[in-house]
């Protein structure tokens, strides 16, 4: 374990080179927010509509967005100070606070158990989670649905060491599961509507009755520190992006299609099991957070016992 926390923390300097040339567009500048985001989701639409940048532009700040493939390495970068601001599913931060990185949750949006799932193959024999004892489970190593393996396991009476995970990113995994190298894959959207559409594969356990599947917001302690109000106008901005898009799913799906190189029809299938709503950190939030660090405690997946509550921002603060 303490092998897996080193080299999570020696990635970052893989973070590093991926946001290399956005550090290097922020030097000399005074005021830039610089934003970590994932291919999907609110950040990117809120890219796309671009109206950030003239609400930052009056506050006296310019924004820098850089992509991230998942989670973990988004984080990463904020860890090392590569950028301010960006999101990721509830495990992530986990790992993150437990190396201890200077992150702090600064809003969140509702569950949305649908949005991830178990797959299996469509002629696979597998029929129930409890299937899965002894069997090969792509998963990406610390993201959300890392979460939700180990409590659809523990629902179904089977051990985590009672499975061999294997751990890929999104894109390995869709080629591990399409050649039949694993018996199972622990995906989200949208990479899990598109595996259902192009693969025809099988939901053995989503999010319901067993995980929330949170999206969260994040800022580094340093930003935070520096300009509240600047945080608070990008979580403005993510409020109108959200109205909008919960209120046209068919228009924001034609917008997003291009950019994550899925059809219309597969974005929006996405979409539509995708919650809404940017909500400031409650107790009852950081509560449940809290169970999802107790659990990766206790199997041994961080090296320590964390606080959520020492990570998040009370609003008004």
């Amino acid at each position: 374990m303490k092998r897996f926390i080193k080299r999570l923390i020696a990635s970052a300097m893989l973070s590093l080179a991926i946001v290399g040339s956005t550090v290097g567009l922020s030097y000399g500048q005074d005021k830039v927010v610089r934003i970590g985001f994932q291919k999907y989701g609110k950040l990117v639409l809120l890219k796309s509509k671009g109206t950030l940048e003239g609400k930052l532009k009056a506050a006296g700040y310019q924004v820098v967005w850089t992509e991230f493939p998942s989670g973990p390495p988004l984080l990463e970068a904020l860890n090392v100070g590569a950028i301010d601001f960006g999101n990721t599913g509830e495990a992530p931060p986990i790992f993150a606070q437990a190396a201890g990185a200077p992150i702090q949750y600064v809003a969140y949006e509702p569950p949305a158990p649908k949005g991830e799932a178990i797959l299996v193959p469509k002629d696979s024999r597998l029929t129930s989670v409890a299937d899965l004892k002894g069997k090969k489970v792509a998963l990406n190593k610390g993201s959300n649905v890392h979460y939700l393996l180990v409590k659809a396991l523990e629902k179904a009476g089977v051990k985590y060491s009672e499975i061999e995970p294997v751990f890929l990113a999104p894109a390995d995994a869709r080629a591990a599961f399409e050649r039949g190298a694993v018996d199972a894959w622990v995906i989200w959207d949208p990479f899990q509507a598109a595996a259902e559409a192009a693969t025809g594969a099988r939901t053995l356990a989503d999010g319901t009755g067993i995980v929330s599947n949170y999206q969260f917001y994040f800022a580094s302690k340093k930003f935070i520190g520096t300009d509240p109000k600047i945080v608070d106008l990008v979580l403005a901005q993510l409020s109108e992006v959200d109205d909008w898009a919960k209120g046209d799913i068919h228009t924001v799906a034609e917008q997003l299609a291009p950019a994550i190189g899925l059809p219309v029809p597969v974005v929006e299938v996405a979409l539509k099991r995708q919650s809404y709503g940017i909500k400031p950190i409650t107790d009852s939030v950081i509560a449940d957070q809290q169970q999802v660090a107790d659990a990766f405690f206790a199997l041994g997946l961080i090296p320590k016992q964390i606080k959520i509550s020492d990570a998040a921002r009370r609003p008004g603060s």
